[in-house]
């Protein structure tokens, strides 16, 4: 066998194999990227968002009106579980009673009370799975 047939015999062979190593690098970085994000986000406060968007749906005018936090139970994330409560003189409260590992956000708002009566209270939303 002639030393250029030699080569050309191993030349695709060494391809073959640095193609494999790449491929099997890409895969490995892949898989522990994946496993990164994943638990990024397997840990991440649900609470903040959605207490902004009840604050949001509760508010006009920069005042929260407390006849309607029955109403925003539907700004709780798909799959999880969610309570509502505003306190301000009284209690308002909609939703099952939040679990002790419940994601919590709480945030003084000023609150309706009766026409022109606005106190300080207190929206605590918590969300859990």
């Amino acid at each position: 066998m002639s030393r250029s047939s030699a080569r050309a015999a191993t030349e695709p062979l060494a391809a073959l194999v640095a193609v494999f190593a790449v491929s099997t690098g890409l895969a490995l970085y892949a898989g522990v990227l994946d496993d990164a994000i994943a638990g990024a986000t397997g840990d991440r406060n649900v609470a903040t968002p959605t207490a902004d968007a009840v604050e949001r749906d509760l508010t006009s005018g920069g005042i929260v009106d407390p006849e309607r936090v029955s109403d925003v139970l539907g700004e709780i994330p798909s799959g999880y579980e969610g309570n509502v409560t505003l306190r301000a003189d009284q209690r308002w409260t909609a939703g099952p009673t939040p679990a002790e590992d419940a994601d919590i956000d709480r945030r003084t708002v000023s609150v309706a009370l009766g026409p022109a009566t606005v106190r300080r209270g207190t929206l605590r939303v918590s969300v859990w799975r």
